[in-house]
């Protein structure tokens, strides 16, 4: 029938109009999710990467030297699943058939919606420690029968980690879903409501997004925090370690950051690039350069332009700056950053390798599937990914006071 809203029209519709804004609001929602490399060549099971972790052992003086080979590691890696979805009613959908403004509105919003929720899991990921943890629940810290009010421990609660209408696992092992009703940050609580299963929220018990118990992909908090054990499959060590500073509870200072920084040099011989902070710590940097009566400012360009969507130019932010010997490095917050650490990072050597077909899923040649047994339908976006960072160009101080 002609002019029929149909489920091809809708998928068109969707994919051209408004797949540019779902790119966008995924590669500019944070700096280092602008700044980092995004490579789509990951196939096979599992990447490997030769990564030279010193010199070659083949000089000397007064007579011809032995030959000895640089020391190589091989680092690898498998791909974790990262999903978003939406649902929209098709009753809804036909609802506005009449008024194509309404329409697409419609679409606009329920798929920026989800990027937006994606790119949040995202920025999780790639600050946390590559467990899917949000937080911990502290002793006595149940209260009510289902729903239940949950303190999270003080060590472990970072706002936003915890939203409203996520859905969440408690406890290790569990796949009982709760969904999260209320966020109280004065309180460092949350209120969730058992939606399935049996289990009893209990002191000790960790949070995770629904799913992602060991199930995301490593991000900048375990590496740097890594002292043993190994990480993309290389021990760590002496030339695969992050530079480790621990503040022991005492205030930011230019000391504590010259330490880092002239630390990661001594180790890799570069300086960061970038250096990433709660904004409990920016306001305490802030307060150090007000003895000089003004701040200098630096702008930050996505470098999304060599290494995916075509953002380069378009997306920049602004930070304030940090001066050494070598030169300027930008200073700048997330949300996401434990309100007493600060990372100094070289991001030449963090990227997310992807497998292909990252996006909206479209491989039965629509974006918008039918729901079975349901009058629905329902569209998925996300993909295969790991986030790799090399330990030794990258930095932290922990245990700040706050």
């Amino acid at each position: 029938m002609a002019g029929l809203v149909n489920l091809t029209t809708l998928s068109a519709a969707f994919k051209t109009k408004y797949g540019k804004l779902a790119d966008d609001t995924f590669d500019s929602s944070t700096p280092l999710q602008a700044r980092i490399k995004i490579v789509n060549d990951f196939v096979g099971s599992t990447y490997v990467e030769a990564i030279p972790t010193g010199f070659a052992g083949s000089v000397g003086a007064g007579s011809i030297p032995e030959a000895n080979a640089e020391p190589m590691v091989q680092s690898s890696f498998s791909a974790k699943k990262v999903y978003g979805r939406m649902k929209i009613d098709r009753e809804a959908l036909y609802a506005s058939k009449g008024n194509e403004g309404a329409f697409v509105e419609l679409l606009s919003y329920q798929t920026a919606a989800t990027v937006k929720s994606y790119a949040r899991f995202a920025e999780f990921i790639l600050m946390g420690d590559g467990t899917g943890k949000l937080g911990t629940i502290a002793t006595g810290g149940v209260s009510g029968s289902n729903p239940y009010v949950l303190t999270i421990s003080a060590a472990t609660w970072l706002e936003a980690n915890f939203e409203e209408k996520d859905y969440v696992n408690i406890g290790t092992g569990s796949n009982d879903m709760f969904e999260i009703t209320a966020v109280d940050p004065a309180n460092k609580q949350i209120t969730v409501n058992r939606i399935s299963g049996s289990k009893v929220p209990a002191a000790a018990d960790d949070i995770f997004m629904q799913g992602s118990e060991n199930n995301v992909p490593q991000g900048i908090k375990g590496v740097c925090d890594a002292t043993s054990s190994t990480k993309y499959g290389v021990s760590v060590g002496r030339r695969w370690q992050a530079t480790q500073v621990d503040a022991s509870g005492v205030g930011l200072s230019v000391d504590l950051m010259n330490q880092a920084v002239l630390e990661l040099r001594r180790k890799c011989g570069q300086n960061p690039k970038m250096i990433l902070t709660s904004y409990t710590q920016y306001r305490k940097f802030q307060a150090l350069l007000e003895d000089q009566k003004r701040y200098d400012m630096v702008t930050i360009q996505s470098r999304r332009g060599n290494y995916g969507p075509n953002l380069n130019g378009t997306v920049s932010f602004s930070g304030l700056q940090y001066l050494t010997t070598t030169g300027a490095i930008p200073v700048l917050e997330s949300r996401f950053c434990e309100e007493d650490r600060m990372y100094f990072l070289n991001d030449d050597y963090i990227k997310q390798v992807r497998r292909k077909g990252f996006g909206w899923f479209d491989d039965d040649g629509t974006v918008i599937m039918r729901m079975a047994d349901s009058d629905a339908f329902e569209a998925r976006y996300g993909g295969y990914y790991e986030n790799y960072i090399i330990p030794s160009f990258q930095a932290r101080i922990d245990n700040l006071a706050v």
